[in-house]
Parts: structure tokens; sequence; C-alpha cells
């Protein structure tokens, strides 16, 4: 449940803008002010079932978005790479980085 909840963050994250005022709101509430079901259908004076429908489908809104965008592969496949090369420079010599260094201004 939580890698679900990181995943639904980051997708909301990344794709905020293209839901409506009301889609947000019900994700705000739901997955970052962690309010049930409950407390958001008696904030909107809406029933639990029409509050679920919709959290449910601006989630696969947000998955369908991601199927076609690709934002957060991307940013993890980023930040994997962030990762590995911060690992290799502390690994990495003096000479070593001055050698990278060297490669990079030639590929300029």
């Amino acid at each position: 449940m939580l890698e679900k909840t990181t995943r639904i963050n980051f997708l909301f994250d990344f794709y905020q803008e293209l839901l409506t005022p009301k889609q947000r709101n019900y994700m705000e509430l739901y997955y970052l002010e962690d309010y049930s079901l409950g407390e958001i259908s008696e904030t909107y004076h809406v029933s639990r079932q029409a509050v679920y429908d919709n959290i449910r489908r601006t989630e696969a809104m947000l998955e369908s978005y991601e199927d076609k965008l690709k934002l957060y592969d991307k940013f993890l496949t980023r930040q994997k790479l962030l990762n590995e090369l911060s690992q290799a420079v502390e690994k990495a010599s003096y000479t070593d980085i001055k050698q990278y260094v060297s490669s990079l201004k030639e590929i300029e």
C-alpha cells in the first residue's frame, strides 16, 4: 500500500495541472492530508461512494497520463543515474575526476 501511495503522490505531483480542481482537491485531501473518504464526503456534502469513485477514476487518469508521457519513469531513471554518478565520484581519485572533466570538455 505504501508503494502505491508513493507512486500516486509522484504521479499527482507530475500531472496535477491536468486534473480538474475537484479532482485535485479530493486527491490532495486523500493522499497528502490523509483524510478518510468519510471526512472528504462530509466536507463536500457528497456520498462516500462518490468520493471513492472520483479518487479511483483520477488514479486511473494519472496512470494513463504516465503511460503516455512517462514523466515518472524518466524521473526514476534520472535519480538512478545521479546516484550511480555520485557513487562513482566518491570512489574516484582526483586524477580520475580530472580525466572525466577533460573527457567532458572534449565532447563540447
